[in-house]
């Protein structure tokens, strides 16, 4: 099978990049177009690979890892990479908070600029939920996938109590209290709740509804 790149075809795309087969490669490189059948000459540069530091957060501890990425790789703030630096069997999804580059720190970067990238494991994320009980607050944590939703006004479990949403904390200081708003745990820095509580049984009851309990016939 040929290898397959991406350059102009001078036939019918001399302005855009479309898929061509290489025939030959080395020194002078031959491909054929998918697109038409042409068969020319041209000249590419392959991307180069650098080996790129990633610092991890999970919890509270902090860990290095090396992973790969190309010069044809740009990276954001608040992207979502796979982490694999090819010598364990564990693969890390990582959530970009910083990118360093020499003692410059960026919002998006290439690879080739990238010196580290700081991130936050979100294969599971720990979740800080302030739990009010009247006038008394509980902190309690809520251990979930990064992906898993949290939507305000919503019934969650933690801890074996039955809580309802009323707000959220999001990472970038905002807070919001949109009833149905849904937020991924990845993003959130606290969530705000209250306790459900329930009413025990015969809480509430009127004298006509218990009237006649207990008798025996």
């Amino acid at each position: 099978m040929n290898e397959e790149v991406e350059v102009v075809c001078p036939s019918c795309s001399p302005k855009i990049e479309v898929p061509h087969d290489v025939l030959k490669s080395g020194q002078n490189i031959i491909v054929q177009c998918q697109e038409c059948g042409n068969v020319h000459p041209t000249k590419f540069e392959k991307p180069k690979t650098f080996n790129i530091k990633v610092i991890i957060s999970k919890g509270d501890k902090s860990f290095t890892q090396m992973t790969k990425m190309t010069s044809e790789e740009d990276v954001n703030i608040d992207d979502e990479i796979i982490v694999d630096d090819g010598e364990s069997d564990e693969v890390f999804p990582v959530l970009i908070t910083s990118i360093e580059s020499g003692d410059k720190r960026l919002e998006k970067a290439n690879a080739a600029e990238i010196s580290t990238i700081w991130g936050r494991a979100i294969d599971e994320v720990a979740v800080k939920i302030a739990i009010h009980r009247g006038k008394s607050t509980e902190a309690l944590i809520k251990r979930v996938p990064g992906g898993y939703e949290f939507i305000i006004g919503k019934e969650e479990i933690v801890d074996k109590t039955k809580v309802r949403i009323k707000k959220i904390k999001i990472r970038d200081s905002s807070l919001e209290s949109s009833t149905g708003m849904a937020v991924e745990a990845k993003f959130i820095k606290r969530i705000f709740a209250e306790e459900i509580v329930r009413p025990n049984w015969g809480e509430g009851k009127t004298a006509w509804s218990m009237k006649g309990k207990g008798r025996s016939w």
